[in-house]
């Protein structure tokens, strides 16, 4: 008769087999793990720089291509001011770009490079993550849909084209809502609260689940068209339209209709979900000249360097003309959650000087200012950004116009 194994063995055996299926899942699910430690570490002052930098080679993404001929931008060097103006302080310029961890800044003045610097181990070659600075070239996209016929008209309900909002906030939101940050979509944005609803979708997007299945739970507190509120879902929103509209993914859509037409340095990279949709709300990375050849293409009305001109005029005025009263730039306006008006996606700073600005977290910018034929782009990598906040903002914006008036004065 053979002899019964012990407790022991078969707790041993057990243990063993356990062991094996959670190496197993561990295997299994090893690229999630890694994406989400990334996430959760993305900004920790050690590593936020190498993090920006290097994101592409821990996140999925698809490439827009560059083609066609290079705008090589001409060059009239030009010193940057020494200090600036802020609260009633005269302050150091090389203090604050130092203060706001700046990777890499450039100031084009009239068509020409006054002033390019890098930090922070980049280089001109460096794709560096634009963050929420990324959503003008969401407007830009919904612009060329318009003109195209591929979407009617910005008046459009968002779910006349994805029709998987008509449960969510979404729900009688317009295009038009979105672009102007006032789908009244309730969304908590504070990322110091493991719990908020950025935090969520963040460990959401990491663990290989779509940006839509997100979107589709979110509920209202406001009615739509009445309250401006920055909240990166409209921006995420109008990407998903604009999938819709186009057949297309966001990153062959602009590769046609934008990129091939700037005279680009390198190709963009758009961070993308587990569906292949772009991360409209915080994920192109590219090169800062090619952010300030964007700017170019705005500040000029929708002419290229080839004066050509890709897009009507009306569609940049319209998208910095504030058309109705939550839109206008006021510290004292009840129906903004800021002191700055806002248009289609861009920033329309107090008191109003006819600039304009994209605004990423951790110090990303670009920055228009027509008068003065002005575009700064910076990108940073300030980890303080969630302490200081609006503050710091209003401060940078401070030495953008100071800068802009500065290189004003030069023929």
């Amino acid at each position: 008769m053979a002899a019964r194994p012990s407790k022991w063995r078969l707790i041993g055996f057990g243990l063993g087999v356990l062991l094996l299926v959670l190496m197993a899942v561990a295997q299994l699910f090893k690229h999630d793990l890694i994406r989400l430690q990334f996430v959760l570490t993305l900004c920790e002052p050690r590593t936020i720089a190498t993090n920006f930098r290097n994101i592409t080679r821990v996140l999925d993404y698809h490439t827009v291509r560059r083609s066609g001929p290079t705008y090589r931008i001409p060059y009239a060097k030009a010193p940057l001011p020494a200090t600036y103006t802020y609260a009633g302080d005269r302050r150091e310029l090389a203090q604050w770009l130092e203060k706001t961890a700046t990777a890499g800044i450039i100031v084009i003045r009239d068509g020409k490079i006054a002033f390019e610097r890098y930090y922070l181990a980049n280089d001109a070659r460096t794709h560096w993550i634009a963050c929420s600075a990324s959503h003008p070239f969401i407007s830009i996209l919904v612009g060329f849909a318009q003109e195209e016929g591929l979407i009617r008209s910005v008046s459009d309900m968002v779910t006349d084209y994805v029709p998987g909002l008509k449960y969510s906030g979404y729900d009688g939101v317009t295009l038009k809502d979105a672009l102007q940050m006032s789908s009244g979509v309730t969304f908590d944005g504070n990322r110091a609260d493991f719990f908020s609803d950025i935090n969520r979708l963040k460990r959401h997007l990491a663990l290989g689940n779509t940006a839509a299945s997100f979107i589709e739970k979110l509920d209202r507190t406001r009615p739509p068209g009445t309250y401006n509120r920055i909240v990166g879902m409209d921006t995420q929103v109008l990407a998903m339209v604009l999938r819709a509209a186009t057949g297309r993914s966001l990153a062959a859509y602009m590769e046609e209709k934008l990129w091939s037409r700037l005279g680009v340095e390198g190709d963009a990279l758009w961070l993308v979900d587990a569906g292949g949709t772009a991360l409209a709300f915080c994920g192109l990375n590219a090169r800062l000249r090619d952010y300030a050849r964007f700017g170019l293409l705005c500040l000029n009305q929708g002419r290229n360097f080839r004066d050509q001109q890709i897009l009507p005029a009306r569609w940049f005025r319209d998208s910095i003309t504030p058309d109705r009263p939550h839109l206008m730039p006021g510290a004292d306006n009840p129906a903004s959650s800021h002191p700055h008006g806002y248009g289609y996606q861009w920033w329309l700073p107090a008191p109003p000087d006819g600039d304009h600005c994209a605004i990423g977290l951790y110090g990303q910018f670009i920055y228009l200012h027509p008068r003065f034929r002005v575009v700064i782009a910076k990108i940073s990598a300030d980890s303080t950004h969630d302490r200081h906040g609006t503050e710091g903002e209003r401060e940078s914006l401070s030495v953008f116009r100071t800068i802009a008036a500065h290189m004003g004065q030069y023929p």
